[in-house]
């Protein structure tokens, strides 16, 4: 490989899921399949892959069912036969259990872990910190670049996750970059080279779906605190 041969990292979110029922009350996010929105998600991206001609040299996922189904509606559309890769180190920050969060530190414990630059002490919904995240995504991320039989690899991940990689990308450092918006079922586009710091990002949150994302202001984070609310009352 030459100083300035890159490799490229196509890294998705997984496609809209349904966190909460009609009364607000939450399924296991561990479980949770993506919805007809986010099948129609994953359709649209895999689409835009298919028009560019993209071929993966690997596919990884987190493990988890709405990563998975994303992946696979992406590759039927590529028409490539790869199974994907499951890095259960790659899954969304955990929360904790929302019941035992007081009224009065909802929003906190919604919001906080994607308020700004976030301190590493900041847990997410009462469950895991921001510095934990960090601790078993970035060592994965090493572990991919170290590895050098590939040349374009898709990641389908998470919006948390997937901000603890292009936060480590753009800074070169262990900070994190909660208000980077990451839209269900969107594209980013890294290459990168052998240096450490060899990071180019060519593209964030392109959403094929929604080119101009006009339809909400609002975060994910945002829209399920209100979601939940309803079942708090």
């Amino acid at each position: 490989m030459t100083p300035h041969k890159r490799r490229r990292i196509y890294l998705m979110r997984h496609g809209s899921v349904t966190y909460f029922d009609a009364n607000g009350k939450p399924h296991l996010p561990e479980q949770v399949p993506l919805n007809e929105q986010g099948r129609a998600q994953a359709t649209a991206a895999g689409r835009v892959f298919a028009q560019e001609k993209m071929q993966f040299d690997r596919v990884i996922v987190s493990g988890l069912p709405r990563t998975v189904e994303t992946a696979n509606l992406v590759l039927a559309e590529t028409g490539q036969d790869i199974v994907p890769e499951h890095w259960p180190e790659l899954q969304e920050i955990r929360g904790g259990k929302l019941s035992s969060i007081p009224d009065v530190d909802l929003n906190d414990a919604f919001l906080g872990a994607f308020d700004g630059v976030v301190a590493e002490h900041k847990r997410f919904l009462g469950g895991e910190s921001i510095g934990q995240l960090l601790d078993r995504v970035h060592p994965e991320i090493e572990r991919l670049r170290a590895d050098n039989s590939w040349d374009t690899v898709l990641l389908v991940l998470h919006g948390g996750v997937n901000r603890a990689i292009l936060s480590y990308a753009l800074t070169g450092q262990r900070l994190f970059l909660g208000n980077t918006a990451q839209t269900a079922g969107c594209i980013n586009a890294l290459d990168v080279g052998q240096a450490a710091h060899d990071w180019i990002l060519r593209i964030i949150n392109f959403s094929p779906p929604s080119l101009l994302q006009g339809q909400s202001r609002c975060t994910t984070m945002e829209t399920l605190l209100e979601q939940y609310r309803q079942f708090r009352t």
